[in-house]
């Protein structure tokens, strides 16, 4: 409760307090409620009503600058009243009872509860001051462990740092602790600065004071697929018993523990899996160790199949576990020595059932062939340099090979064949557009004009011998650069070139009109075939013509004829341009000379003839012949004639449509005059039916009444005939539907008879059942 500090009287609650300050002799004194302070002139209250300072149990509060108390803990004044003061000093006051400060005295912070350390943790301090803690002096800057369970009561001299926790070592793990300062562990063995150690004791661990957790290893489990390799940090005696140079690596496996965990002074490098060969395996090992457990740096080691073995360390595979090269009776291997050594098997496998091996020395450099069958893993001493297979070849297959000695290429056709040692298969260098007509799959006859697809390339190997199906009525020409001569191959026929052969490429002129290297093969057509071009010649009358023609050629040769004839073929690189240009001179010529309206009307005579010239009876020859290549040229067709000229175009158009006018109506005029004779054949026989239908029209009328007077006169006859009978039939019905009537009447009658014996009957019947019943109720009655 606040009072007023201007009123002279205030009211001191319980449990609260004031300062009072003498204006006279400036000391400043305490008075505690409850109580109803009147304060005097000379007075005043600088601080108040405060509340007393409550410190519950288990909590503490810190108090600067403390009152000086005497031993009976009465506060110490000076001569003028005021009470003395530690200036700049702190006191921890614990659970008492509720005090009041002093004037100068402050509450540092607010009341706080004592540190609890639970188990398995400490309380790391250290003292600021030197001061006796019990029977132990404590120097400024020493570090110590409060460690739990327990609460701690903190003093003026000691400042906590850090709450530490204790590490939980399971089992198959330990902790790696390093001294910070020379100490005592907690098993009671001194340690020196850095040194480490490993405390493997299951359980919770708390480090000491000056101990530190570097860091925390597990047990790695050993088995027979699993070992580690270890490198110690500095030289040690391992826990085994054996002394470890600082950088020593060494290897670890299930026979030497179960598990293992690296000491403090060990470091893990990695796992080593087990390396497996089995039947039929092997391995190289380089850098392997000796018997006495030293690394041979640079040697290797041949390890046969089947065995398991760890890789030391240093140790690795030079190429992995590799297959024993078992080879069949077409294979075999090509083999090269890296250093001398004596081989056991010499020159072709020895069977098993031979007792006698030959042995041969090989030098560096040697290269040999071993041949199947037989199961070979080649020494440290061996390189493979290749595995050879039989290459089957039919009569039409080949390939090329090389000697690596001499360099000299041939051509294995038609045999099963194996490289030797001293062979390698030979790449024949093609020209790229050989290659590409080669590859493609198209057919010189049924694919003309049509480009190949990368979809049906067939990609072609230059280490088989080179083939080309020359089709029917088709020549190859190829020529041998080594021995500087060309043959000619004609079809059908398989053309296989040798290592020095090459085809002869042909690149003629197509398209319309013809334009050069237009059209790539490796095969000339013999004919007979046609080709088209466009020509464009000019009259006399200076009319110019686009004109399509069409030749027919063939090369007149046979597959029989002698090697100069068939040279002759190739002689002439495009013979498709240089006939078209041969023939188009001819036609332009000639048609120079001629009208327009003669060349119209007589195109077809007029170009033949310039063509094929004209024999000793003016007549038009058969043929043209081409002497440099024996290319004969044996029909023209005119396909088709324009003016190229636009006016001339436009009056030829005019005067076809003129003629076309002209051919119309004449046809119109026909047509017209051939409907108006036939309408009057029409009529006339319309007239001459009409008559015939009116005279066959008044016969039928004078039938008519023929028959009409017939009729009358039976009418007359027959009516009387007819009233009699018809009396009759109705005398014959009435009597028949009287007889039905008396049948039906009787059947109704026995009907009915029937009917009235079947309802007695069923009375009947049920009178016995109902007797019956009261029979044997009454019989079970008397029972």
């Amino acid at each position: 409760m606040k009072s007023n500090p201007d009123s002279p009287i205030i009211s001191i609650s319980p449990r609260h307090y004031i300062h009072v300050l003498n204006l006279n002799t400036h000391v400043t004194s305490l008075v505690v409620g409850p109580k109803t302070y009147v304060c005097q002139q000379d007075e005043k209250i600088v601080l108040g009503p405060e509340e007393l300072t409550v410190v519950p149990t288990m909590m503490y509060c810190v108090i600067r600058n403390p009152v000086i108390t005497d031993k009976d803990g009465v506060p110490v004044v000076d001569k003028y009243g005021q009470v003395k003061v530690r200036m700049g000093d702190e006191e921890y006051r614990f659970a008492q009872d509720p005090f009041p400060l002093y004037p100068g005295e402050a509450l540092k912070d607010i009341v706080r509860p004592l540190p609890v350390v639970l188990p398995n943790s400490a309380l790391r301090l250290r003292a600021v001051s030197d001061f006796e803690d019990g029977n132990v002096n404590r120097i400024a800057g020493e570090e110590w462990l409060f460690e739990g369970p327990g609460t701690y009561y903190p003093r003026k001299e000691v400042e906590i740092i850090k709450c530490e926790q204790a590490k939980v070592i399971l089992v198959n793990s330990a902790l790696v602790m390093e001294a910070t300062k020379d100490c005592v562990d907690r098993g009671g063995v001194p340690r020196v600065y850095g040194e480490r150690w490993l405390v493997t004791t299951p359980g919770a661990y708390l480090p000491g004071v000056y101990e530190q957790i570097v860091d925390e290893r597990k047990a790695i489990t050993l088995t027979d697929r699993r070992a580690i390799c270890v490198k110690a940090v500095k030289s040690h005696c391992d826990k085994f018993g054996k002394y470890r140079k600082a950088g020593e690596e060494w290897l670890i496996t299930h026979e030497d523990a179960e598990y293992h965990i690296c000491s403090a002074l060990e470091e893990f490098v990695k796992e080593v899996d087990v390396t497996i060969l089995r039947v039929h395996q092997f391995c190289v090992v380089v850098n392997p160790w000796d018997e006495n457990g030293v690394p041979q740096l640079g040697r290797k080691l041949l390890v046969r199949g089947e065995k398991s073995f760890f890789l030391r360390p240093g140790e690795y595979l030079e190429t992995g576990v590799q297959d024993a090269y078992i080879l069949q009776n077409d294979e075999g291997l090509i083999l090269r020595a890296k250093e001398q050594f004596v081989d056991d098997i010499c020159g072709d496998a020895i069977s098993e059932g031979d007792s006698v091996k030959q042995k041969c020395i090989r030098r560096p450099g040697d290269r040999w062939m071993l041949r199947g069958p037989i199961e070979y893993i080649p020494p440290v001493e061996v390189d493979v340099i290749g595995r050879r297979n039989v290459i089957p070849l039919d009569c039409n297959e080949g390939i090329y090979v090389r000697n690596m000695q001499t360099g000299q290429v041939r051509a294995v056709i038609g045999e099963a064949y194996m490289l030797n040692q001293d062979e390698e298969l030979w790449e024949k260098k093609l020209p790229p557009e050989v290659v590409q007509l080669l590859e493609s799959n198209i057919d010189p006859f049924a694919d003309r004009g049509v480009r190949s697809s990368p979809d049906s390339v067939n990609r072609l190997d230059p280490t088989r011998v080179v083939t080309f199906r020359v089709p029917h009525n088709a020549a190859v020409q190829i020529y041998d650069y080594k021995n500087k001569r060309a043959r000619v191959e004609f079809g059908p026929n398989l053309a296989m070139l040798g290592p020095d052969e090459q085809f002869t490429r042909l690149s003629l002129s197509g398209g319309k009109p013809k334009k050069p290297n237009v059209i790539k093969s490796l095969c000339l057509l013999l004919g007979p075939d046609f080709c088209t071009d466009v020509v464009i010649v000019e009259t006399a009358d200076h009319a110019r013509l686009s004109l399509q023609l069409s030749y027919n050629w063939v090369f007149d040769v046979s597959p029989s004829c002698s090697a100069a004839d068939a040279a002759k073929l190739f002689s002439v690189p495009d013979f498709v341009g240089d006939a078209c240009k041969a023939i188009a001179s001819r036609v332009r010529g000639t048609v120079a000379s001629v009208q327009f309206d003669d060349f119209h009307k007589h195109s077809s005579r007029i170009i033949r003839a310039s063509v094929f010239g004209l024999d000793e009876a003016g007549k038009v020859r058969d043929r043209i012949v081409f002497p440099q290549n024996n290319l004969h040229i044996t029909s023209v067709d005119v396909q088709s004639v324009e003016p190229v000229d636009q006016r001339t175009r436009d009056s030829l158009q005019k005067s076809v449509q003129l003629a076309i006018e002209i051919t119309t109506n004449s046809q119109e005029a026909a047509a017209r005059h051939e409907a108006e004779r036939l309408e009057q054949e029409a009529r006339g026989r319309l007239e001459r039916q009409r008559i015939e239908d009116e005279a066959a029209a008044e016969q039928a009328r004078r039938n008519l009444l023929e028959i009409r007077v017939q009729l009358a006169a039976l009418e007359s006859s027959s009516q009387a005939k007819a009233e009699a009978e018809s009396r009759a039939e109705a005398n014959r019905i009435s009597s028949q539907a009287a007889v039905e009537e008396a049948k039906l009447r009787a059947e109704a009658l026995s009907i009915e008879t029937v009917r009235t014996f079947a309802v007695t009957f069923s009375i009947c019947f049920l009178y016995l059942q109902l007797r019956l019943k009261f029979v044997r109720i009454f019989v079970l009655v008397l029972l």
